[in-house]
């Protein structure tokens, strides 16, 4: 088959396990002491489409809804071997506010349309299954739904051949498989793969690169963020009843009274 041209889109969110904190009006996260990195099951996107293009040859393109700070990321993907970067935005964008779910979908789809007609069709559009921030599970479907093109998400296994896309997804009695024929869009999981880590010269190179800007301005959807709420702290105190010997007689009188002795 002919080489591939296949486009990942990826989101720049607060670093797993980071802590997080809101502003005074609890309607946005306080980013100013925060690391952001890829949303991990993009980062496993951009992997597989690497994968892809080292069998088949061709070429990959990123692209991200995002700030000018979501450059970092893109240019990470560069690194470890996307040919291509994309940032598409606007002025609220910008200024730090995420679009919903929907504005996200119809800024990629009209991206892609635009792309397309300059160099031609993707085969192949790759989405992480959610996002790790606002885990909504709706961009990549709502784009391949524009854009007419079968999609399937929860991926853990991708393969092409004769212009066709075999994909697996993981049931309760072992897994699911779809074929599709190109273009076609696929939603992975994290756990697909194990993503690269960039090299000295693939740093070098991103550094380097162009990222191509597309201004957007797409609807509002449904959805609007009335307040954040962080989950309740939990602490946990640790009781030293003694050392040695001297702690035999603290450890009985706490099982009794724990009922255990």
């Amino acid at each position: 088959m002919s080489a591939l041209r296949i486009l990942v889109s990826v989101k720049r969110v607060p670093a797993p396990g980071a802590q997080i904190t809101l502003t005074a009006d609890a309607r946005a996260i306080d980013a100013r002491n925060l690391g952001f990195t890829t949303s991990p099951h993009e980062e496993c996107a951009v992997e597989e489409a690497i994968r892809l293009v080292d069998t088949h040859g061709g070429d990959i393109t990123v692209l991200t809804v995002g700030p000018p700070e979501a450059d970092e990321q893109l240019r990470y993907a560069i690194s470890v071997g996307a040919h291509h970067a994309i940032r598409v935005g606007n002025e609220e964008i910008a200024s730090g506010e995420d679009p919903d779910p929907q504005a996200t979908a119809r800024a990629i789809a009209d991206a892609v349309l635009a792309l397309e007609a300059e160099a031609g069709v993707f085969d192949v559009l790759l989405f992480g299954n959610e996002s790790a921030d606002s885990g909504g599970f709706q961009v990549g479907v709502r784009v391949a739904r524009a854009l007419g093109r079968p999609i399937v998400n929860g991926i853990k296994a991708i393969d092409i051949a004769d212009g066709v896309l075999t994909a697996r997804r993981e049931c309760d009695t072992g897994f699911e498989v779809y074929r599709m024929p190109l273009p076609a869009a696929v939603g992975v999981k994290e756990g697909i793969n194990l993503p690269r880590y960039a090299t000295l010269p693939g740093r070098l190179r991103a550094k380097k690169a162009d990222v191509q800007t597309i201004d957007a301005s797409p609807p509002r959807g449904g959805l609007a963020t009335v307040q954040f709420a962080t989950p309740a702290v939990e602490v946990t105190e640790t009781v030293l009843l003694g050392t040695g010997a001297d702690a035999a007689g603290a450890v009985v009188d706490l099982l009794s009274e724990l009922g255990l002795a």
